[in-house]
């Protein structure tokens, strides 16, 4: 089952399906692009790191005056003297809590606030992204890297990052007292430092890449479940929940692996260190003793250098799985950075305008145009579409319909040829305002995890309740939204699955007309509903298109018969353009069309 499930998921063209071009950049330079975001803050961490220094400080004086007590009880001294070296320690302990509390408290607010801006820069540039960022990848790619990898980023700003600095400061700060006490006895508690790095690094020569590769698994993991979830009712009616099961288990044995490898390479440093830190205990105390023993300072010093040497021990173990974390970070990092280090294909020009409509006149001239180089799906496509006119588009399926419409809301820029809305070339417009004047009603209506008032405001900033209502009445909504159980306040669940396929379309008519914009798309908006729902769809979209430029994208010829210019498609060109008695004449392209969809003889089709 291992060997078969391991060459299931090497030859799973899920691993192929690599459309963001991972950061290759070294861990050094990724974890320098990491920080900054918690050096964004610089006055707050210089606060951080001094408060830090000041606990650590403190920490270290402790051993030291308790050494100085031991001195003075073995060599007779006074209890005055002791009683001041008792307060001493009373009051560094105080002072310690303290800085500490304040340092672990003002570090955390750097971390989650670097945090806070990694995660909504990440989501704005998403969104930012043109639409073939989108196709290039699954979904659930995206989602993991959004979320997973963001938390393995969080794990290291939230624990990580203090533990690093307190780590690095307590040994830099016990060393340097170390040497000022006796520096036979620092040496030797130096000895076993670089064996015990020279471990860590060994080990993250292959727990790096380990990790990053989990990462990546782990999208690959993730992805999966999010289209089989998506996808659960068709799975459901064929049955295939075990074959998902199996495919589901396949991916999680290639994480299983990676994992263990990671992990035991990682983990690997703690105990290797933790031999090498008891030797070290064991030569300080026998050289210490045999340096007591002669004179050459008190017992006292030995007990301090021995707490020094415990004291030293938990920062480097930290270290240790320190490391660990921030490899993990890297790898996360790396994939979070190749997202934000993609380019968007569609940019508005630096001298880019507002979009100024004067009755929404749209020319396509000679448009070509192509998802990926040197495979044209538009070629020579030229139209015109005069204000307030219904334009029909259609054709077989993957004729280019849908293109062209991605092309005038410029999801997509043109290879050549020009696009213009009222003699103004939309690749000199700015994209906000061209879309801000374009509303679209899709065959799949997506609606929004909130309530039924919030789904139509949604269209337009500043929309009044009674506007939305007045919406609702116009696409023959009002009388559905009422019987529901809350109203307009109905919250509605994800996608509006507690709706019906009509009741869900005529919400995104509604919030079409909330958005009053002078051009519209329709694409194929009543194909997966009844007969009589199809007819109050029908008059609430004539009630939208009245006045309106509107595109109507249809297989069901009967929806576009009245349109003063219907384009037949092929093959990414278009072959005619008229209106439908024009067409059916020329008995062509739409005329065979027309004939098999509603099989008439041809006195009775025109």
């Amino acid at each position: 089952m291992s060997e078969q499930a391991n060459t299931a998921v090497a030859k799973d063209p899920r691993r192929r399906r690599r459309a963001i071009d991972d950061d290759q950049t070294p861990l050094g330079a990724t974890l320098r692009r990491l920080m900054e975001y918690i050096f964004y803050r610089r006055a707050r961490f210089a606060l951080v790191v001094t408060l830090l220094f000041a606990s650590v400080l403190l920490s270290a004086l402790l051993p030291y005056l308790m050494g100085r007590a031991i001195d003075i009880i073995g060599g007779g001294g006074e209890a005055a003297e002791l009683t001041q070296v008792a307060l001493s320690i009373a009051g560094a302990a105080v002072l310690y809590w303290v800085c500490a509390w304040q340092s672990n408290r003002n570090i955390q607010y750097v971390a989650q606030d670097a945090l806070f801006r990694l995660r909504t820069e990440l989501f704005d540039h998403i969104q930012s992204l043109s639409l073939n960022f989108y196709d290039r990848q699954p979904l659930g790619e995206i989602m993991s890297r959004a979320t997973n990898d963001i938390d393995t980023i969080d794990s290291f700003f939230s624990r990580g990052l203090n533990q690093l600095l307190t780590s690095v400061t307590t040994i830099v700060v016990i060393v340097a007292v170390m040497f000022m006490l006796n520096g036979t006895l620092a040496i030797i508690a130096l000895l076993t430092i670089p064996l015990m790095i020279g471990v860590a690094l060994m080990m993250g020569r292959v727990a790096g890449p380990a990790f990053a590769q989990l990462q990546q698994n782990l999208a690959d993991a993730n992805g999966y479940m999010e289209e089989t979830l998506a996808g659960n009712k068709t799975i459901l009616a064929y049955g295939q929940q075990r074959r998902s099961g199996d495919a589901l288990e396949d991916l999680s044995v290639g994480l299983r692996n990676t994992g263990a490898k990671a992990l035991i390479a990682s983990l690997s440093v703690s105990p290797l260190v933790g031999v090498a830190q008891n030797v070290q205990l064991a030569l300080i105390a026998l050289v210490g003793s045999i340096q007591a023993i002669e004179g050459v300072f008190g017992f006292g010093t030995v007990v301090t250098f021995i707490t020094y040497s415990n004291q030293l021990q938990v920062p480097v173990q930290q270290l240790g799985q320190i490391y660990n974390t921030i490899l993990q970070a890297a790898a996360g990092a790396a994939r979070v950075f190749a997202v934000l280090d993609e380019q968007s294909t569609v940019r508005d020009a630096p001298d880019a305008k507002e979009l100024t409509l004067n009755g929404g006149h749209v020319v396509f001239d000679n448009v070509d145009f192509s998802y990926v180089k040197g495979r044209k799906i538009l070629r020579n496509n030229t139209f015109e579409a005069l204000p307030g006119q219904k334009i029909g588009l259609c054709g077989p399926t993957g004729a280019g319909k849908s293109t062209i419409m991605n092309i005038l809301t410029r999801y997509y820029d043109v290879d050549s040829g020009t696009v213009s809305i009222d003699g103004q070339n939309i690749a000199g417009l700015r994209q906000a305002s061209l879309r801000q004047q374009i509303g679209a009603v899709l065959q799949e209506a997506f609606l929004f995890s909130d309530t039924v008032m919030n789904n139509l405001k949604y269209a337009r900033a500043g929309a009044t309740d009674a506007e939305c209502i007045a919406a609702a009445q116009e696409a023959n909504a009002h009388e559905f939204i009422m019987q529901l159980p809350h109203g307009y306040d109905t919250l509605l669940s994800e996608r509006g699955a507690n709706l019906s396929q009509g009741q869900r379309q005529m919400l995104t008519i509604a919030r079409a007309m909330v958005a009053n914009p002078k051009l519209l798309i329709l694409d194929e908006a009543t194909s997966n509903v009844d007969t009589r729902t199809e007819k109050l769809i029908q008059q609430g979209l004539q009630r939208l298109m009245a006045g309106k430029t509107s595109f109507v994208i249809a297989h069901r010829l009967s929806t576009i018969r009245d349109s003063q210019r219907i384009l037949a498609i092929k093959d990414g060109v278009i072959l005619e353009q008229g209106t439908h008695e024009e067409l059916m004449a020329n008995k062509g392209l739409y005329y065979d069309l027309y004939m098999t969809q509603f099989r008439v003889r041809p006195e009775a089709a025109i």
